[in-house]
């Protein structure tokens, strides 16, 4: 079974904050055996905390961030490559994931084509070092040029870069999670466990309208921004389903992620996120 795991992105205040070894604690007291980092700085002291976390809390590091060009998120690989070879090995971390391609990447065939050519050299070395490198998705990469979705792009110029699939993502991008997962059997090293629900039509907005004080255009932005994060198990994600269907799929991590908590405590938002996870049996 896949080791379950935390996004860190959601406690990246904290790590801010307190930093990363109280963060670890926290996570491990929540019943969670692994993390991601993403979304803070990189320093010698963070990557230290994480051996540590490993060596006294038993919190393995899953995947850590890298971009290629420097001004992205994690490691930049083109000034920080042997840095982050280290850093993997130090925290036994065996991934590291690209968290988006560059908004121009994603204009057209030739410009995605373009990014996946300039990818697939480091993702190349780092399979050498024993490194796997990701691609996390967004709905975006469902996006097809001449009937060729970015996914298949990625996949067939940077056949060495493999995938870490959100699968929220790829629910709201239009295809099927379970189908998703199935066309890219072998590549779905991660997996984000994200749901998806639909926020109640707020009734002052139908009243607004109703009496005339909110146009039809802007009453309709409304109604097509109802779409959420959700904590685990409480969306419209068939989870039962899809996380066999991930481990199938090759998942070796399965990572709890909710992008906004829309004010609530991101603690709690995890903790009900892990009690619906173990009430399935993980």
């Amino acid at each position: 079974m896949p080791v379950l795991g935390l996004q860190l992105m959601m406690l990246k205040d904290q790590i801010n904050e307190t930093g990363m070894y109280e963060v670890l604690r926290q996570v491990r007291e929540l019943d969670i055996d692994a993390v991601e980092v993403s979304q803070v700085e990189m320093t010698d002291q963070l990557i230290d905390d994480l051996v540590r976390g490993r060596e006294e809390l038993g919190v393995e590091t899953a995947a850590m961030s890298a971009s290629i060009a420097p001004g992205g998120n994690g490691f930049a690989l083109e000034t920080e490559f042997d840095r982050a070879v280290d850093a993997c090995r130090r925290t036994g971390a065996r991934f590291l994931r690209i968290g988006m391609m560059p908004f121009s990447a994603m204009t057209s065939k030739e410009a995605c084509e373009e990014w996946a050519a300039s990818v697939e050299p480091y993702a190349a070395r780092l399979a050498e070092q024993g490194v796997t490198l990701c691609y996390h998705n967004h709905h975006v990469d469902l996006i097809q040029f001449d009937g060729e979705r970015i996914f298949d792009i990625v996949r067939r110029v940077a056949p060495s870069l493999l995938f870490e699939v959100d699968l929220h993502w790829v629910q709201r991008g239009g295809m099927a999670p379970l189908d998703m997962l199935e066309a890219y059997t072998g590549a779905c090293k991660l997996i984000h466990v994200k749901d998806f629900r639909i926020a109640p039509l707020p009734a002052d907005a139908v009243e607004k309208m109703e009496a005339g004080e909110m146009d039809r255009k802007a009453f309709y932005d409304v109604f097509l921004s109802l779409s959420q994060f959700a904590e685990v198990g409480q969306g419209n994600m068939n989870w039962p389903a899809l996380l066999p269907a991930a481990e199938k799929a090759g998942a070796e991590y399965f990572l709890i992620e909710q992008d906004d908590t829309y004010g609530r405590d991101p603690l709690d938002c995890i903790r009900e996120s892990r009690e619906y996870l173990r009430s399935i049996g993980y």
